[in-house]
């Protein structure tokens, strides 16, 4: 794909100044929910950011819509996100349904443009940027149709647009085989899991037998102090930072060291240890902390840490991230509008154990299967980067 983008050498100087609502048609049929024979909607939230691929939608049985979902659109239509347009929405229907009246229906103008590459011009930086630029309010920030269709680009002729877009549709077909791998390796990673945890063979046991300590972190909000660590700063963790792929920081985030002493203190986190989310809207998660820095937590993020002579972190972890664990952690959450877990509660869980031989095979091949998925998701976030330079390059 780099040696693609390298080598296109596209001559402009036969493109002609476009403005989108030329080539797009924003459609506005509506449907009668109670008399349609459509049973499929989509929402803004089924949509991806930045991929023109539906991976899930509704069925009108599944919930109660709201009066706004009365557009229909056809198999091939663009749907487009007009809310928030910062997040770059642009779906291509693989079937027809209903969707919101928030959500602009799209055909392409096949008298100007081959409809395969209308797609690729809403992924583009310049398109995203104009509907972000003319979006108006601030909480929940639209835009309008006449100011999309008032976007200009240049458009190629008629007899380069179908070569263009075969060339587009067949990077994405890469970018798809990424993706496809990486969502076949998770679906075995499941099913392995399921296997191995839910052996009959399996002796079961309280979570606080099987470790040495079970901590949360301080319930007293830090001074956050920014940028650095000059050896008087710290980081602190919360559920937010918590991956199942590990702690991830979107900013640098430092306490003082009095109030990182009392903390660590309290938990003394080690390189090693597992971290679990246990309030907040990711609640159940855990990783192992791979830091070789120290760091304090705050009360949503529990520290678990392994009797080695029974267990390992690395068992413990696995189980809790599977489908089963996960479910286990769930059915003991209390709360409504923010979920959490009790220490007492995560004491009493009871956890599959195998024998330890059993358990450091379970770990060594889980583990496998993480670094193929990593690696998979990599090869998917390269190309798909790549994929969007190119449709830079052309539009």
């Amino acid at each position: 794909m780099e040696e693609i983008i390298n080598r296109l050498r596209l001559d402009k100087s036969q493109w002609q100044l476009t403005k989108f609502g030329d080539v797009a048609i924003q459609q506005k049929q509506s449907v009668d929910r109670d008399n349609t024979g459509l049973t499929q909607y989509v929402k803004g939230e089924h949509m991806g950011s930045e991929d023109i691929h539906l991976r899930v939608w509704g069925e009108l049985t599944d919930e109660y819509l709201g009066p706004a979902f009365i557009r229909k659109f056809e198999e091939g239509d663009i749907l487009y996100g007009s809310r928030r347009t910062y997040l770059r929405k642009v779906v291509v229907a693989p079937f027809e349904g209903i969707t919101s009246n928030t959500t602009f229906v799209i055909k392409a103008n096949e008298k100007k443009i081959d409809k395969s590459l209308l797609p690729f011009i809403m992924l583009s930086e310049g398109f995203a940027e104009h509907s972000i630029r003319n979006s108006k309010g601030s909480v929940n920030p639209y835009i309008n149709w006449k100011d999309i269709a008032n976007y200009e680009f240049l458009l190629p002729p008629k007899d380069q647009q179908a070569q263009l877009a075969e060339l587009l549709w067949a990077l994405d077909e890469v970018v798809e085989s990424y993706w496809y791998v990486k969502k076949s390796l998770e679906i075995y990673k499941r099913k392995t899991s399921y296997d191995c945890y839910y052996s009959p063979d399996n002796k079961k046991a309280n979570l606080e037998d099987l470790c040495i300590k079970i901590q949360d972190g301080s319930h007293f909000s830090p001074q956050v102090i920014y940028p650095e660590n000059n050896g008087k700063r710290f980081r602190y963790v919360t559920s937010k930072n918590i991956k199942k792929d590990g702690i991830k920081f979107d900013e640098d985030q430092y306490v003082d060291k009095d109030f990182h002493d009392t903390i660590y203190r309290r938990c003394n986190v080690m390189k090693g240890d597992i971290l679990l989310t246990k309030d907040g809207a990711n609640t159940g998660i855990a990783t192992i902390n791979t830091l070789d820095e120290e760091i304090s937590l705050l009360s949503s993020v529990c520290l678990i840490r392994a009797n080695p002579e029974v267990t390992s972190n690395e068992y413990l972890c696995q189980y809790i991230n599977s489908d089963i664990g996960n479910l286990n952690l769930v059915n003991q959450m209390t709360g409504t509008a923010i979920t959490r877990l009790t220490l007492t509660t995560l004491a009493k869980i009871k956890i599959p154990l195998a024998d330890r031989e059993v358990q450091n095979k379970i770990v060594t091949d889980l583990n496998k299967m993480d670094e193929a998925i990593k690696s998979s998701l990599q090869s998917f976030a390269a190309s798909r980067a790549l994929q969007k330079s190119l449709i830079n390059e052309i539009f």
